[in-house]
């Protein structure tokens, strides 16, 4: 992960934590004891950021969560930095609530961890939003923020239709412009191998897939339905092919 910015919106860091992390460190309250008990978890997030979970009757987290819905979720932004303490990493708080039933949120779950989708269908899989809080940022050193729950979710008031089209939009750009998803995971965002996939779109970016690896290509502008998408990606892929257009040249020079 890069150094957070320091000059950064508090509330923006903690979102791009949220956006750009697959997974977290979940921590619930043992249904026996009340003790506490951290465990691992995959997470995707919606369109505000509000983290999602697909967990399993036969964990104990979920048992915790049955009991006490009350969570914390650790976003850790610190890997391959040489000095892991100056990185970012978040804290979110507040309370896991079942919303089995919610086709929206599994397709987008899935598309995020596409292996999670032979568990979809079992009896004992349930998928959890995350009503949250608060939580609490360490950016590096001095950085340090508490911050309710309205200063890091964005307002997608204005974003339904971008949530209604983006199975469409994410179907139609790895079928007819699988091409332009390899530029941006190579030319933007400096990724190697082929098999890019684009799994997730909302209003500040774009998710890509390969391999278990994931990858974060950020707007420039807020979108907020299939059209301003498309217009954004557009731009975007544009972006990328001047930049391999650019580096061919130099290596002919």
């Amino acid at each position: 992960m890069e150094q957070p910015n320091p000059s950064e919106d508090p509330g923006l860091t903690v979102r791009r934590l949220l956006r750009a992390q697959p997974r977290a460190a979940l921590g619930t309250l043992l249904a026996e004891t009340g003790e506490p008990y951290v465990s691992l978890a995959m997470v995707a997030v919606d369109h505000d950021a509000r983290p999602i979970l697909l967990i399993s009757d036969l964990a104990d987290h979920t048992r915790n969560i049955r009991r006490d819905p009350r969570v914390s979720l650790l976003f850790d932004g610190t890997a391959g930095l040489a000095v892991p303490l100056t990185g970012a990493r978040a804290s979110v708080q507040g309370r896991a609530v079942c919303v089995d039933g919610d086709a929206r949120l599994a397709r987008r779950y899935v598309a995020h961890h596409p292996d999670a989708e032979l568990y979809l269908g079992f009896k004992d899989f349930h998928l959890f939003k995350v009503e949250v809080e608060r939580a609490h940022l360490v950016a590096g050193f001095g950085r340090i923020h508490w911050l309710e729950a309205g200063r890091f979710l964005y307002d997608t008031s204005s974003a339904g239709p971008l949530a209604e089209a983006e199975a469409e939009i994410v179907a139609h750009m790895n079928e007819d412009h699988a091409d332009a998803v390899q530029l941006y995971a190579e030319r933007l965002l400096g990724r190697t191998g082929g098999g890019w996939k684009l799994v997730g779109v909302d209003p500040e970016g774009a998710d890509l897939l390969r391999e278990g690896e994931t990858a974060r290509l950020w707007f420039d502008k807020p979108v907020h339905d299939a059209e301003s998408c498309r217009v954004e990606l557009v731009r975007l892929v544009k972006r990328a092919r001047a930049m391999a257009e650019e580096a061919a040249a130099g290596a002919s020079g």
